[in-house]
Parts: structure tokens; sequence; C-alpha cells
């Protein structure tokens, strides 16, 4: 009688033993489709899940993203994660059987029991399904520790592609400057929810931050300060070639700016015949704008810029340079329209197509030129006329892009010229049927700028860029019929702890259901 006590303990003891064992190595739960930001065009998942384990490899045909990929997860997993141009299983990064609806940026991407498959057009497109790759794994993945798996994602198919193709943030490295390592982790942060275009506004008022050669003193006297004084900072040619090949390695372009003919004290302190008067101005601290001019009648001013947009020109890769154009009240609008009308054709000169602040359309804007629109109405005659003759609009409302705006009353940061802008509105519009006359064809993407007035720290940066660039990413990018705020702020809010794991100073939004510990 005993023996059989014993025995049925035993056995007992087994089954709670062996459920115990089933239930600890139970894979966890995936992450859901439904939490990708931006949201794809479309997602479709499976019940079949595939467990990224210690054997696994990356093939590819395109190496730098294969390498890009691997570089996440070693640090994340452990794993050797080698990268071949070949293989059948794991993960395939290919340059191949994409359909040909994706276009050159969007992808395809599969997953099942036997591997992870991202097919794209181009390498953009493999770039961008990389991200979405990286989302449906457990916020881990993307730190920088080591972490016991089992690494799990759910199966499924995306097909997807972008909205618009310019996608894009601005960074004022002129009112604060901002070191290349801070403009790098910027980089990465944006590139993760597929923005495509780095606005850097080089030069302003209070600082001139890029070296021109033969115009030294743009950046050691111009450069010498910022807002509220202190050290201010330039980058050599050097450091912004390294910018931009950091962009490129993510797949961002970036669109430098030299504003003009307006906020340019900087330039008229570091060079006196840039004056009318010849006389040199005293460098600015301060955060009025609309005060300064280059002498638009002097053709010095035209060498000077000749030798300007000639050097960006040629450190950059993109097709556009930015001339800004706003705010030009010390310019008489005759000189103004005579100014920017030939400041285009020397950018044109240089195999470049200008992109300006809307104000450009009081000009002749040229074929290719861009007018990014900044202003709060939702109505401008002058842009949408200049649109219906084949302007390109980028869509920047500040009252709601801009990401230097306050959130609220009490928000620290940020100024509230524009209003208040929470992260609903900064969702809440349509970039394609935003501004009257300028059809959804005519709008050539949006842009969420980041002036930088009270903005000192990359702390500072993110904590006014999120959550509402992701929204402003996801305007750019998903289709029209997927624009829910119920379902973003869901999707965003799934997105608090891997801010909190990568260190993001985020602005936690009452508008957002963030999960507890994020």
């Amino acid at each position: 009688m005993a023996a059989r006590i014993w025995l049925a303990v035993i056995a007992l003891a087994g089954v709670l033993i062996g459920g115990m064992t089933s239930a600890a190595s139970a894979a966890p739960t995936p992450v859901s489709y439904s939490d990708i930001v931006p949201a794809p065009a479309t997602a479709t998942p499976s019940s079949e899940r595939y467990t990224l384990d210690s054997g696994v490899a990356i093939s590819t045909d395109a190496a730098g993203i294969g390498d890009y990929l691997a570089g996440i997860l070693r640090k994340s997993t452990g794993y050797a994660i080698p990268v071949h141009s070949s293989g059948a299983d794991g993960i395939r990064l290919l340059l191949s059987g994409a359909p040909d609806s994706v276009g050159d940026q969007g992808y395809q991407l599969d997953v099942t029991v036997s591997g992870v498959v991202v097919r794209a057009r181009a390498a953009a497109g493999l770039f961008a399904g990389v991200q979405t790759f990286l989302q449906l794994l457990p916020p881990a993945a993307q730190g920088g520790k080591v972490v016991a798996g089992p690494w799990v994602i759910g199966g499924g198919k995306v097909v997807d592609r972008p909205r618009f193709a310019y996608r894009g943030a601005m960074l004022d490295v002129a009112r604060h400057f901002f070191s290349v390592a801070q403009v790098e982790r910027y980089l990465d942060q944006i590139a993760r929810y597929k923005i495509n275009v780095l606005h850097l506004h080089l030069a302003d008022d209070q600082g001139w931050r890029i070296m021109i050669n033969g115009w030294e003193r743009l950046a050691t006297y111009g450069g010498s300060t910022q807002v509220g004084g202190g050290p201010g900072g330039y980058y050599t040619q050097a450091d912004y070639a390294a910018i931009v090949a950091y962009a490129q390695q993510r797949y961002v372009t970036i669109v430098p700016e030299i504003d003009m003919p307006g906020h340019t004290n900087a330039a008229l302190a570091s060079y006196a015949e840039l004056n009318c008067d010849g006389k040199a101005r005293p460098l600015y601290t301060g955060t009025d704008v609309g005060f300064s001019s280059l002498c638009t009648s002097k053709e010095i001013t035209y060498q000077f810029l000749d030798a300007v947009i000639g050097q960006l020109a040629a450190l950059t890769p993109g097709q556009y340079l930015h001339i800004g154009g706003d705010e030009a009240q010390s310019t008489k609008p005759d000189d103004y329209k005579t100014f920017m009308n030939r400041v285009q054709q020397i950018t044109a000169a240089h195999q470049k197509n200008a992109q300006a602040w809307h104000e450009i359309v009081n000009a002749t804007p040229t074929a290719g030129t861009v007018a990014q629109f900044w202003d709060t109405t939702t109505s401008d005659s002058a842009v949408s006329a200049a649109a219906k003759k084949g302007t390109k609009i980028v869509m920047s409302p500040a009252n709601h892009a801009y990401l230097d705006m306050k959130y609220t009353s009490s928000t620290k940061l940020g100024q509230d010229w524009a209003g208040l802008v929470e992260v609903k509105k900064a969702y809440g519009w349509n970039p394609g049927a935003y501004l009257s006359g300028v059809t959804e064809s005519m709008v050539a993407g949006v842009e969420a700028p980041l002036w930088t007035e009270t903005i000192r720290t990359s702390a500072d940066i993110e904590y006014m860029a999120f959550p509402r660039l992701p929204a402003i990413a996801e305007l750019g990018w998903s289709p029209q019929s997927k624009h829910d705020w119920t379902a973003f702020s869901k999707r965003l809010a799934a997105q608090g702890p891997l801010w909190k794991l990568l260190g993001i100073n985020y602005y936690h939004s009452p508008q957002v259901p963030w999960p507890s510990g994020s």
C-alpha cells in the first residue's frame, strides 16, 4: 500500500514538474502586427511562429543592410549572426521577388516557421522592411545588452509602400549647435520610423555651422556663439561628410539649408562686404526674426553664395539644397524676387534643385524647385497657384508639424506662437487635403521641423520629437485609409517600452495609453 502511494506521489510530481517545464519553455507572445508604426499598407498575421536562435544567419544581396541588422541583433542576442550572400533559411534580405506595386521605397515581408524573408525592388525599400521586422521582435532586440531568448516572431505577411516619397525631419543646428554624434543619434531615431530626409538648418542669425573654404570666418567667427551666448560650434567639411555618410547608411538624405536673404546676421557679422553699408554687424544671440538681409544689389553677395552653394553641392549627394527665403522683412519685395530667382539659377548651375520655404512662390519658382509650406492657415492663393503650375509642396504647417511647439501651456521647452500641439493634434490632419487648392498629387511629402531656440541637449530634442515625430512619420508613410487616432494611439503606446529601453527622453502624453512601466 505504501509503495503504491509513493508511486502515485512520484507520478503526480512528474506531471507537475513537466507542466512547469512546459510553461517555462513556452514561447512568449509575439509582438502584434497591429503595433507597427507607421501602419503598413497591408499586414496579414498567421498562426505560424519563427524562433530566432543561436544558429541564425542573414543572407542578402545588400551586404550593408545585412550588416546593419546583424549589428543590432548581435548586441541584444549575443549570437554570432554571420552575413552571407546566399542561404535558404533564417533571415533573407533580397533585392528580388517583390511585387512592382511596392515601388522603390516599399517592401514585402514574410514570416513563416522556417524564417523571415524581406523582399524589395531597391535598397531603400529593403531597409524599410528591416525596420518593420525589428518592430516585430521584442523591444529588447534593439537594446545594447545581451538578453536571453527565446526570440519569437509571429508569422504573417506585410506588403507595404509609402504614401509620399518625401518624409522629413528638420533639425535647427544654428540657434543651438549639436555635435556630429548628436545628429547621428537623431538619425538613428528618425530612420526607425521610415523618415528618409533630414533637413539641417545650418545657418541663421545666431550661428553659421559649416566651414566654407575661402570664407572661413563664417564658421570660426559666425559660428562662435548661439542663442543666449555660449560657445556655438561648427562642422568641418569632414564632419559634414561624416553625417552625410551615416545618413546614407540609414537611407536618409541630408538636405542642407542656408537661409537667405534674411536670417543671415551670422554671415553679416563675419564679412562686412556682405552688408550694403560695408559695415559688419555685431554677433547676435537673441531670438527675434526679420531684421537681417544680405545686400541683394552687390555682386560680391552672389560670388559668396556661389562658393557656399557650390561647396555644399559637392558634399551633398541628394538632389536638393534648401535656400530658405522665409521672413525676409528687411528685403524689399522686388529685391527679394530678383535675389531668389538668381539664387535658384546658382543652385541649378551646381546640378541641384532648390528647396525653399513657401515664400519662394512670391518670386518665380523654377522647374524642380520645391516649396515648403509652414504657415498656420489652410488657404494660400499664391502657394496653390504655384502648385497648379507644377511646384511641388512639402507640408509642414506649424500648428501641426512643428516639433518645437509646446504640448501644453505648462511644457517647459518650446514656443507657442503657432498654438499648443499635443500628439493628437500633430496626427490630426491630412497632408493631401490640408491646403485649399493643393491636391495630394501636388504634395511631395511632409516634414516635421524642430527649431532650437529653447533646445540645448539631445534629451531636449527627444522630448519634443517623441511621440509627435512618429505621428508625422505615419502621415507621410501610411495610406490615408489607415488614419485613425484610436488605433494609432495604441500603436504609439506600444513604442513606449522600446523608447524607455533606448533611453529616449520622450513626453508621456496623457492622450496615449502607455503600458505600465514604460
